[in-house]
C-alpha cells in the first residue's frame, strides 16, 4: 500500500503541474490518499499484530507458570496492569501517529483480558464454563472496540464470537441448546463495525452467519433452512448487481456483496443436494437442484464475473464441485475405478478449457473485459 500511495502522490503532483487539476483539488486528493494509507494494513502492521499476540501469550504463560508463587493480590494487580497499560499505551501511541504499534498494544490488552478471565476464575473458584467465559471476553473486547473505535479489536470480537459458535454448535463439552444467540451477536457486531469502520469484520460476520446456517441445517430440518438461504442469496445477488452503488452505501462491503451472495447460494444448494442425493437410484429432486446450481453459476459469471476476479473463481470452484457431486451421485455405479479417473480427467480438462476461455474473454480489451 505504501508503494501505491507514493505512486498516487507522484501522479497527483504531475496532474497539478500539467494543469489537469488545481492546487486545492490536489490537496484534497493527497489527504484522501494519506487517510486510506493509514487505515490499510501494511506488512509492518501485520508483523506488529503478530508480535503483539506472541507477547501477550508469553506474558500470560509466564504468569500462569508462576501462578502459585505470586501473591493473590499481586496476580490480580499484574493482570489489570497489563490490560490498562495496553489500552492506555495504545491510545497514546495512536495519537502520536504510531497506529500499528498502538493497535498491537490493544490486541495485547484484549488477549490479557481473556487470559485474566480464566486465571481469576480459577483463583477464586468462580462458577461457569468455557462458553460463558468466551461471551464475557467477546463483550469486553467489543466494548473496547467501541470506546477506541478500533478496526482490529472489532475483528477480534467477531473471532471470539465465532469461537463461541463453534464451541456451542459442535457441543464438545456438554449437550445444550442450539446457539441461536449468535444471530443477536452478529447483528450487534455488524452495527459496531460501522462505528469502527471495520470492513473486514463485516465480511467475517457474513461468512460466520453462513456457517451458523450450515450448523442449523445439520442440527435441525435441512430443507427449511437451505431453501430460504438459496432464495435470499439470489435476491441479494440481484439487488447488489442491478443497484450496486446504493446497496454498497448501506452495507459497505466494498462491492463484494455479490461474492457473499454467490457463496450463500452455493452453500444452500449443496445442503439441498446432500439431502436429496441417493446413490442407489436416480433422484429427480437432486437433478433439479443440480440444474439450478449450474444455471446460477453461469448467471453469476455473466452478470458480475467481469467486475470481480474473486467471484469468477468462486464460480469455477462451485462448477467443479457440481461436476464432482453429479458424477458421484449419478454415475459412480456405472463406471469402475479406471473409468472414474478417465471421467475425472475429461471433466477437469473441460473445466480448464472453459476457465481459460472465460478469463481470456474477461481480460480482452476488444470485448470490453476488465481485470477486476
Amino acid at each position: 500500500m505504501a508503494g501505491y500511495s507514493t505512486r498516487v502522490r507522484a501522479d497527483i503532483e504531475r496532474w497539478r503541474q500539467a494543469g489537469l487539476i488545481d492546487a486545492s483539488t490536489a490537496d484534497v486528493l493527497r489527504r484522501d490518499v494519506e487517510i486510506n494509507a493509514r487505515q490499510s494494513l501494511s506488512f509492518g502492521s501485520i508483523l506488529a499484530m503478530m508480535a503483539a499476540l506472541l507477547f501477550g501469550a508469553a506474558v500470560l504463560i509466564f504468569v500462569a507458570a508462576n501462578w502459585e508463587t505470586i501473591p493473590r493480590l499481586a496476580r490480580v494487580a499484574a493482570l489489570f496492569a497489563i490490560i490498562l497499560g495496553g489500552y492506555v499505551g495504545g491510545a497514546v501511541l495512536k495519537t502520536r501517529d504510531h497506529a500499528a504499534i498502538g493497535e498491537a498494544l490493544w490486541i495485547v490488552a484484549a488477549a490479557a483480558f481473556g487470559g485474566s478471565i480464566a486465571l481469576i476464575g480459577q483463583m477464586y473458584h468462580l462458577s461457569g464454563d468455557e462458553a460463558s467465559a468466551l461471551v464475557t471476553w467477546g463483550a469486553g473486547t467489543a466494548l473496547a472496540a467501541i470506546a477506541l473505535r478500533s478496526n482490529p479489536l472489532t475483528v477480534a470480537a467477531v473471532g471470539i464470537a465465532d469461537a463461541w459458535l463453534f464451541l456451542k454448535g459442535f457441543d464438545y463439552y456438554s449437550r445444550s441448546d442450539f446457539p441461536h444467540a449468535f444471530v443477536v451477536m452478529a447483528v450487534v457486531l455488524f452495527a459496531v463495525s460501522f462505528w469502527t469502520r471495520s470492513q473486514p469484520a463485516r465480511h467475517l460476520i457474513i461468512l460466520s452467519l453462513l456457517f451458523y446456517l450450515v450448523l442449523l441445517a445439520m442440527d435441525h430440518a435441512t430443507l427449511p433452512v437451505a431453501i430460504p438461504l438459496v432464495i435470499v442469496s439470489v435476491v441479494l445477488f440481484a439487488v447488489a448487481v442491478f443497484a450496486p452503488e446504493p446497496v454498497d452505501r448501506i452495507v459497505r462491503l466494498g462491492g463484494r456483496l455479490p461474492l457473499h451472495a454467490l457463496l450463500g447460494f452455493l452453500a444452500g444448494l449443496a445442503i439441498i443436494q446432500f439431502e436429496l442425493a441417493d446413490e442407489s437410484t436416480y433422484n429427480s429432486g437432486f437433478a433439479i437442484a443440480s440444474v439450478v446450481a449450474l444455471a446460477g453459476i453461469v448467471a453469476a459469471v455473466v452478470l458480475a464475473g467481469r467486475e470481480s476476479w474473486g467471484l469468477r473463481w468462486l464460480a469455477y470452484l462451485g462448477f467443479a464441485f457440481e461436476l464432482a457431486i453429479i458424477y458421484v451421485v449419478t454415475l459412480q455405479s456405472m463406471l469402475d475405478t479406471a473409468g472414474f479417473f478417465l471421467a475425472a480427467a475429461v471433466l477437469l480438462g473441460v473445466l480448464a478449457i472453459v476457465i481459460i476461455r472465460v478469463e481470456k474473454r474477461m481480460k480482452d480489451p476488444a470485448t470490453g473485459g476488465a481485470t477486476a
